[in-house]
């Protein structure tokens, strides 16, 4: 006798199909980072949720969102 092979459906609303979206990051002025490419810096400013102003020692940078290779710490 033969097994009957199973149905799977979808639904669209399943909670299992979604991309996962990552957190978004927050960074408050006084807060210390580390960026892949400047290296170890210190929020000084910051233009609320959209970008960053970090003093990375010997020179500052304007870091907008997402803030690709920046990491708190």
């Amino acid at each position: 006798m033969k097994k009957p092979e199973a149905v799977r459906r979808h639904l669209p609303t399943s909670p299992f199909k979604a991309k996962a979206e990552a957190p978004r990051k927050h960074f408050a002025v006084g807060d210390r980072v580390t960026h892949d490419a400047y290296g170890l810096g210190r929020v000084i400013a910051a233009e609320g949720d959209s970008a960053v102003l970090v003093d990375f020692g010997s020179h500052q940078e304007r870091i907008a969102e997402p803030y690709r290779g920046m990491f708190p710490l």
